[in-house]
C-alpha cells in the first residue's frame, strides 16, 4: 500500500528549523545560502507530501546543516539592507502619491508578512501604520505569527488598507498554500471604497515574487498571475521588473471571492532549463 500523503498545514511546516544567528555574511554567500535553502525546502515539501520520512529527515538535517530559518532570515536580511539597496518597499513608496497621503489625517493600516525589518522605506514614511509579522522574528517590532494562522478580524478596526507579501509567496512550499494565502488576504483587507483616501488605489495588496517565477516557470506566466488575481478580485495597477525581482501592486476591486475557486496547473512553457513555481486553487473558499 503506497504511504498515506501528507498535507502542510501551516506555513511553519514548510520552514527550517531555527539555529543560533552567525556572523555577518557576503553578498554572494547571502545569495547562495538563500538559493540553497528554497531548492531544500522544495525537496522537502515533496518528500512531506510523498510520505517519503527518510527523504524528509535527510533534507531536514542538511537544511540544520546550513543554520536554519534564522541564518535564512539574517541572509535575506542583508540583501534587503540599506545599503546594498534593497529594500523592496521603496518600489512601493515610489508607486504611491505620498503628498496626498500625508495629507489625509492618518496614517494607512498596513500588514506587512515576513517582515524582515522595521526600519524600511514604509515603516519609517509616517504614511502607514504597519504591523510587521513573521514567522521567526528577527526584531522587537516584528510580531512571531503565521499570517496562516492569525486570527481573522472580529471588525474593521481589525483590518487594513494594504498587505505586503514581498518574496514570501515563493518561499511557501506547496502551491495550492501560496493560492490559499492569496485568497485569505481578502478577509484581512478592508472593503472596496472604505479605505479613508481619495487615491484609487486602496485597499490593495502588494507582491514581490523572484522574477523567474513569473519569467521562467513551466507552469506560471504573469498571464496567469492576472487570471488567478482576477479570481481573487484584484486588478493589477502598478508593476515592474528588475533584473532579479518582479514587483506588482494589486487593488481589490470586488467582495469575498466565489466558493469553490479552481485554478490549476497547466504545462505552458516546456524545456528542461525551466523552474515548476506555480499557484492554485483547488475547491478552496475564504
Amino acid at each position: 500500500m503506497a504511504p498515506k500523503k501528507k498535507t502542510l498545514s501551516s506555513l511553519t511546516q514548510g520552514r527550517p528549523p531555527l539555529a543560533k544567528p552567525s556572523r555577518t555574511m557576503t553578498r554572494k554567500a547571502s545569495r547562495t545560502l538563500i538559493n540553497k535553502h528554497h531548492h531544500l525546502e522544495k525537496t522537502r515539501a515533496r518528500a512531506i507530501r510523498s510520505g517519503d520520512k527518510e527523504t524528509e529527515a535527510k533534507v531536514a538535517a542538511e537544511i540544520e546543516s546550513l543554520g536554519g530559518l534564522d541564518h535564512y532570515q539574517k541572509a535575506s536580511l542583508q540583501g534587503q539592507s540599506i545599503d546594498r539597496g534593497g529594500d523592496t518597499s521603496k518600489v512601493l513608496m515610489e508607486w504611491l502619491p505620498l503628498d496626498e497621503l500625508k495629507k489625509q489625517g492618518q496614517p494607512l493600516q498596513m500588514l506587512e508578512v515576513g517582515a524582515l525589518s522595521t526600519r524600511n522605506a514604509c515603516s519609517t514614511s509616517n504614511v502607514f501604520n504597519v504591523q510587521h509579522i513573521d514567522l521567526n522574528s528577527q526584531e522587537p517590532g516584528i510580531l512571531q505569527q503565521d499570517f496562516m494562522e492569525r486570527p481573522l478580524p472580529k471588525n474593521d478596526e481589525e483590518r487594513f488598507d494594504i498587505i505586503s507579501l514581498s518574496l514570501v509567496l515563493n518561499f511557501v512550499p506547496d502551491a495550492h498554500g501560496r493560492g490559499a494565502m492569496l485568497l485569505r488576504t481578502l478577509s484581512f483587507l478592508n472593503d472596496v471604497d472604505s479605505t479613508p483616501t481619495t487615491e484609487p488605489l486602496f485597499p490593495c495588496l502588494f507582491v514581490v515574487l523572484p522574477r523567474s517565477c513569473v519569467d521562467n516557470s513551466r507552469y506560471f506566466t504573469d498571464e496567469r498571475l492576472d487570471e488567478l488575481m482576477a479570481m481573487l478580485n484584484y486588478t493589477r495597477v502598478r508593476s515592474k521588473k528588475t533584473q532579479k525581482l518582479a514587483y506588482s501592486l494589486w487593488r481589490r476591486t470586488g467582495g469575498a471571492a466565489k466558493t469553490g475557486l479552481t485554478f490549476s496547473k497547466q504545462e505552458i512553457n516546456p524545456g528542461k532549463t525551466r523552474n515548476n513555481f506555480v499557484m492554485t486553487l483547488k475547491g478552496q473558499h475564504a
